[in-house]
């Protein structure tokens, strides 16, 4: 542990029952934290630190960021090493996909994140437990954290246990495609131009926004499409695109 995370945790206690629910999580995905707290700060959305003045700062986002890098580099590497036959740009391409946050929301509910997220009344209130940015932002804080905890060896093999069954689905053409990357590699080689992504608007709530997007293609526009980020609204209006053009050849 961190002499930061030791600060930031000097004066908290979890509740025998948190300490439970935490364990018996590990052991459902056969891991082991030193620092439960550690593991704890994991599932908490700053929805709760920002109505919670004694919780100030206490959020996922610092571990979200770290758990981010941890995930790219042990997908980019189990990527480089087991498929030798595929040039850089596919690897890309898939690497864009199983890191997404339409692959990640699906196992943060498959391993039980969904109910151990701490969330704000508000976020409570509006479905935060199903949205898909919340869910995916937990698991990359969970990497974060378990690196912390328990180091780089043991961290990798946990992220492949979820990321390698996703790379097989992909190569085997079932798992989520990544639209933007579809309509952007079809209208380079059509046009020799790049697609343009409009955020046209964006409404609700700060913890409840829905953003609207459009994407312009040499005079054609389709959308606007809506997601509740900014990336899920643009693959919504690539795939829009990229269906009827490709449809229409």
């Amino acid at each position: 542990m961190s002499d930061v995370t030791g600060m930031i945790y000097s004066k908290k206690v979890l509740s025998p029952e948190r300490v439970r629910d935490l364990s018996l999580f590990c052991r459902n995905i056969s891991i082991k934290f030193n620092n439960l707290e550690l593991l704890d700060l994991a599932f908490h959305h700053r929805s709760f630190s920002n109505e919670n003045s004694s919780h100030q700062h206490l959020n996922n986002e610092r571990l979200e960021f770290l758990g981010d890098s941890v995930l790219g580099m042990a997908t980019a590497t189990y990527l480089y090493e087991n498929l030798s036959d595929n040039p850089e740009g596919e690897l890309a391409k898939i690497k864009s996909v199983v890191v997404s946050e339409e692959t990640l929301a699906p196992i943060a509910v498959k391993i039980g994140i969904d109910r151990m997220l701490v969330l704000g009344k508000g976020e409570e209130m509006s479905g935060g437990r199903q949205k898909k940015a919340i869910l995916a932002d937990a698991v990359e804080a969970l990497f974060g954290a378990y690196y912390l905890d328990t180091g780089y060896e043991a961290v990798q093999k946990l992220v492949l246990s979820f990321i390698a069954p996703e790379v097989r689905k992909v190569l085997e053409n079932k798992g989520h495609k990544d639209y933007k990357s579809l309509l952007q590699e079809w209208y380079q080689k059509k046009y020799k131009e790049c697609p343009v992504y409009e955020l046209v608007k964006k409404s609700g709530p700060e913890h409840d926004k829905v953003f609207w997007v459009t994407v312009h293609l040499k005079g054609a526009s389709y959308g606007p499409a809506q997601g509740k980020s900014k990336k899920e609204a643009e693959q919504n209006a690539a795939k829009a695109a990229y269906e009827e053009l490709t449809s229409a050849r």
